[in-house]
C-alpha cells in the first residue's frame, strides 16, 4: 500500500515540476497566476470565515500574504521606478489589511483586498499583450542586443 501511495505522490510531483517549468518560462504568466491564486485563496478564506472554520481561514490568508510577499520581493524598483514603488506600498498595505482581517474575521477587509488584487491583475493582463508582442522577433521592436 505504501508503494502505491509513493508512486502516486511521485506522479503528482512530476506533474507539478512540469507545469512549473512551463510557467517559469513566462514570468508574466507566473505573476498572473499568482494574482489569481491569491484571489482564489481569499475567496476560500471568506467561505471558511462564514462557516467558522478558523484554522482554514487562517491558512488561506497566510498563503495570500506569502504570495504578496513574494510579489514584493520580485519587484525591481530600479527598473520599475515609481510603478514598482507604488506596487511595493500596495502589497504592504494589502498584507496589513489581511493581518487585521484575519484577527477580526472581517469579510469587508478581505473584499477590499480582493478588489485591489483584481485591479492589479487587470492592469497586468492589459500589459501582457504589449510584453508578448514586444518580445516577438517579427514585431520589429526587438533589438539584436536583447
Amino acid at each position: 500500500m505504501n508503494n502505491g501511495y509513493a508512486a502516486g505522490a511521485i506522479r503528482q510531483y512530476q506533474q507539478v515540476v512540469n507545469q512549473t517549468a512551463t510557467v517559469c518560462d513566462n514570468p508574466h504568466r507566473l505573476v498572473t497566476l499568482l494574482l489569481e491564486g491569491a484571489v482564489d485563496r481569499l475567496a476560500l478564506a471568506k467561505g471558511h470565515t462564514a462557516q467558522g472554520v478558523i484554522h482554514e481561514k487562517d491558512r488561506n490568508i497566510r498563503s495570500v500574504m506569502a504570495i504578496l510577499d513574494g510579489l514584493r520581493m520580485s519587484l525591481n524598483k530600479k527598473a520599475g521606478g515609481e510603478i514598482a514603488e507604488n506596487l511595493d506600498q500596495l502589497y504592504d498595505y494589502m498584507n496589513r489589511r489581511l493581518l487585521e482581517a484575519n484577527l477580526k474575521n472581517d469579510l469587508s477587509m478581505m473584499d477590499e483586498v480582493i478588489a485591489l488584487l483584481h485591479e492589479i491583475r487587470s492592469g497586468w493582463v492589459a500589459i501582457g499583450g504589449e510584453v508578448n508582442s514586444a518580445n516577438k522577433p517579427d514585431s520589429g521592436t526587438v533589438n539584436a542586443g536583447q
